[in-house]
């Protein structure tokens, strides 16, 4: 034979499965933004990454150039 619940308890169990239910949506769009802003600034770090190491490419290519034009010894 089933046991009466009190009715607090039902309601406050109800009330609990509406808010965990009525919050599901925000929560799941602030990790969605919270992904996003991440790989953004992942994006953006390795954007810099890459532009130093084309500087630092473009200086030594530079440098050699320079070097051969004035006519000095290549070194091995």
């Amino acid at each position: 034979m089933p046991t009466a619940v009190n009715a607090q308890i039902t309601d406050s169990v109800t009330e609990a499965d509406a808010a965990t239910l009525a919050d599901s949506p925000a929560v799941a769009m602030g990790q969605l933004y919270q992904s996003v802003a991440q790989a953004s600034s992942i994006a953006a770090e390795n954007a810099a990454i890459i532009q130093q190491q084309d500087h630092v490419a473009a200086q030594a290519a530079t440098t050699a150039a320079v070097s051969r034009l004035l006519g000095a010894e290549e070194h091995t």
